[in-house]
């Protein structure tokens, strides 16, 4: 890519030293001015539907824009009502064909998916990078994770099991059989535009289900590569509809078409509710992966510098917007003012810049909208009384602050209760560190919320580990580590993070129902 001057800056609030390096050492996708036109060129902007991409049936386009510097990176078709209707009318069309084909051959078309998608890893980063403005080498990890869904669920295909039983009396044969619920329509988001899509596609073309997906209208372009790629993997025409739209509502529409029988959206908890309720009028199937708010439990007895690299990786990927970020960093308070140093050296050492720079640890924030969420939590929390460590301020940022939406590593400590920080799911590159005194007062701060999707645990005693593990109210609990996601485990959340889960063993039953059929014995 072509340098921009003054493209890359480090919060430099605070001097410190013993910084500890976390991020994984990759080769990254070196592409120049003439590459990415290219890219850009062979990257469909069209609908898909019914195997081909085609314009909006009312020639409608919105922009893509690139929050690195806010420039425009492609107009893309924006479907309407109509286009939503023609491509459920394919997928019912195709339903039982897709369904009766062997699933040796779903999995073959999986399989094909996985090696495509490693084969086109350097272009799909690069142009996650472009419409979202994320780190190449946290697009680079996104593409590598999206393309295990395939892999793992082309193996299930094969898998899906039945039962044959006696009933009790003894009068009975039980034969339970499970097959695909049917046409399903995907809502994605824009802050993992190609794995949020590969983890609910990848299950339904294993369990037998045609597909329609609208991505983010933020990032709308990885969704529609992979589209071409399903095509090159072998995939049946209309299986698979991908439907782009700047009007939400044009799509989330077919929840009012009975033909329509599942329903899986990850998103904010507000629209997911209101979607949701919306499905339950003709009882569609419904699983929803939704906001989170994670604490990041650090007991006195933790080793500080696990606890700190796994801060950085918990956090930090793709500027701190992951549904699963830790969100609420409850520190004993024996050990608190160390960790307080220790992340805030971290953070420190992280280079702000536009995404597509080899040397970004932090892109910009998806959009305006978003800087104005971070801006006005970390506001509100120092007028509440916190310390600011590091970070704070996007003006500390020079010309970065000009350019985008960009927001320094920040860290916080002394945060009032009654901030709204305490409350709100973060979605940015912000540590607000809180402490306790006690291990069932952490747990009761780590609960004190509506949420439960992710929560984290350190601690050296393997008996104060899973204790804290079985107690904290989340769906998802890592132990001494920062990573959690993993295609072969199940992936949500409990109150109002969720419902349903994706991934693991279980990802594939949000796709098949259970039928029961009685024979005499």
């Amino acid at each position: 890519m072509q340098e921009i001057s003054h493209s890359t800056a480090r919060c430099t609030n605070t001097a410190s030293s013993g910084i500890v390096e976390v991020m994984t050492e990759q080769a990254l996708p070196n592409f120049d001015d003439d590459a990415v036109a290219a890219l850009l060129q062979e990257t469909p902007t069209g609908l898909f539907i019914n195997g081909a991409f085609v314009d909006s049936s009312t020639g409608t386009t919105f922009a893509v824009t690139n929050p690195s510097d806010r420039s425009t990176v492609a107009q893309v078709a924006a479907a309407s009502l109509a286009d939503a209707r023609s491509a459920l009318d394919v997928a019912v069309q195709v339903q039982d064909q897709w369904a009766a084909t062997p699933a040796q051959e779903r999995a073959d078309i999986l399989l094909a998916a996985y090696r495509l998608l490693h084969e086109h890893l350097d272009e799909l980063a690069v142009l996650q990078s472009l419409e979202l403005g994320r780190a190449l080498k946290d697009s680079v990890a996104e593409v590598r994770y999206a393309a295990e869904f395939f892999r793992w669920f082309a193996g299930e295909a094969t898998r899906i099991t039945g039962d044959y039983r006696h009933n009790p009396a003894g009068n009975a044969r039980i034969v339970v059989t499970r097959a695909p619920v049917g046409p399903t329509l995907a809502i994605t988001p824009w802050n993992f535009p190609l794995a949020m899509g590969a983890r609910k596609l990848a299950p339904a073309l294993a369990a037998g289900c045609t597909m329609l997906i609208k991505p983010a209208s933020k990032t709308p372009l990885t969704m529609l590569y992979l589209a071409k790629l399903m095509r090159q993997a072998g995939l049946p025409d209309g299986v698979l509809a991908v439907l782009p739209t700047d009007h939400a509502d044009q799509v989330s529409s077919l929840l009012d078409d009975a033909r329509l029988r599942k329903f899986t959206f990850t998103g904010s908890t507000a629209v997911g509710q209101m979607l949701a309720a919306k499905a339950a009028n003709h009882t569609i199937a419904t699983s929803l992966e939704l906001g989170g708010n994670a604490p990041f439990v650090v007991f006195a007895d933790a080793d500080l510098d696990t606890a700190v690299e796994a801060a950085k990786v918990a956090k930090m990927r793709g500027a701190g917007q992951v549904c699963i970020a830790a969100n609420r960093f409850i520190v004993h308070e024996s050990v608190a003012e160390e960790f307080a140093a220790k992340i805030t050296a971290v953070m420190e050492a992280m280079t702000v810049g536009r995404g597509t720079e080899p040397d970004t640890d932090v892109g910009p924030l998806s959009g305006d909208d978003q800087l104005e969420t971070v801006t006005r939590l970390v506001k509100d929390a120092k007028a509440h009384g916190a310390k600011v460590h590091c970070g704070g301020d996007p003006q500390q940022l020079g010309d970065l602050a000009q350019l985008g939406p960009y927001y320094p590593p920040t860290v916080l400590s002394n945060i009032g209760d009654h901030a709204d920080i305490a409350q709100e799911e973060i979605f940015g590159p912000v540590v607000a560190i809180y402490t306790f005194s006690d291990d069932e007062q952490a747990i009761a701060m780590a609960n004190d919320t509506q949420f439960g999707l992710a929560a984290y645990v350190f601690s050296e005693n393997l008996e104060r580990a899973l204790w804290a593990a079985e107690k904290v109210a989340a769906g998802m609990v890592a132990v001494n580590k920062g990573a959690l996601s993993d295609p072969a485990a199940p992936f949500g959340g409990v109150k109002e993070s969720g419902l349903g889960r994706e991934g693991g063993l279980e990802g594939i039953d949000e796709f098949l129902e259970t039928k029961f059929i009685s024979l005499p014995l």
